[in-house]
């Protein structure tokens, strides 16, 4: 697996990790501000996404291909350790990194996923009984070829929705958060899949261009989604294949950074990763942010980051 990447700037070096539905581009106001305070700012396609390889076998988009990929690509590019950056699933994988490398992981920031410990049982269980009767994404995404057909029927109207309908809040049932919290309109098992319950606003919000948007649009009309919700469909392998990271601790430096009114945060609140986090320089919430903190507020997130790398 060799990664498309982009970089800039010479000195420490930084992995930036994106999630889903997203590119290595979703770091473009990280890279510059990253550079200039003389860092090495990388930021890869991961696998599955934009210009980097989606292997067919859906196993091998379990955490441990993703995890090896970045190891991988610190090898060829001659680094023997970095600080690791990941949002979304970016961040899964940047933890697993710190719980399994910490020999090349300098310092583990996640963003907008919370560390979370191993569960008592398969996470498919777990959300089957949690949602029952209900819409979630992740167990709508298990099943083969649906939600895949579903996304990349119109590119467009996808990506509009994901990154413009989860940037205030108003998307914690797509997450399907507390029953109190969601809306019913969103979270009821009424038959329909995750694009017809984005919202669809008029105009961008202020933070994405229509230029960005196309950016989104074109890369996913070019690769579809498959690679991606791939990584979804691992949850339960992830599980079954570690069981020796039970109770694990990350003991290297780490950051957290979230958008206060990001709807991942109602289904994995960020206050109970602190007992598993040995040396947790911060919790940041940025107010007013939603899911896709790094584009939506890069100010604030680059002063965390930087903050953060220069007390490593």
């Amino acid at each position: 697996m060799r990664l498309a990447a982009t970089e800039q700037g010479t000195g420490f070096p930084v992995l930036l990790l994106h999630g889903f539905p997203e590119l290595g581009y979703s770091w473009r106001h990280q890279l510059p501000a990253l550079a200039a305070a003389g860092y090495r700012a990388i930021a890869p396609d991961m696998r599955g996404y934009g210009g980097s390889p989606g292997p067919e076998r859906i196993e091998d988009y379990d955490v441990h291909h993703l995890s090896a990929d970045v190891v991988e690509l610190m090898d060829d590019l001659g680094l023997e350790r970095a600080a690791v950056v990941g949002h979304d699933w970016g961040a899964v994988v940047a933890w697993h990194l710190a719980l399994t490398r910490p020999d090349r992981v300098a310092g583990v920031c996640g963003m907008s996923v919370p560390f979370t410990p191993r569960a008592s049982r398969r996470p498919t269980e777990i959300w089957r009984e949690r949602f029952a009767g209900r819409f979630f994404y992740i167990l709508h995404f298990q099943e083969l070829g649906i939600a895949d057909a579903e996304l990349a029927a119109d590119p467009a109207r996808t990506m509009r929705g994901m990154l413009c309908g989860l940037t205030t809040g108003d998307g914690t049932a797509l997450i399907g958060a507390e029953e109190e919290l969601a809306d019913p309109t969103m979270s009821g098992g009424d038959g329909r899949g995750v694009v017809e319950r984005l919202p669809q606003p008029a105009e961008l919000p202020a933070w994405l261009t229509q230029a960005e948007l196309d950016h989104y649009v074109a890369e996913f009309t070019r690769t579809g989604f498959t690679g991606g919700v791939n990584w979804y469909r691992n949850f339960d392998r992830n599980w079954e294949t570690t069981p020796e990271l039970a109770g694990a601790h990350v003991t290297i430096p780490s950051l957290f950074v979230a958008g206060d009114r990001d709807p991942v945060l109602l289904m994995s609140p960020p206050g109970r990763q602190a007992e598993y986090l040995d040396d947790l320089r911060g919790q940041v919430l940025v107010p007013g942010a939603g899911h896709w903190v790094q584009q939506e507020r890069p100010d604030e997130v680059n002063a965390a980051l930087l903050a953060f790398l220069e007390a490593l």
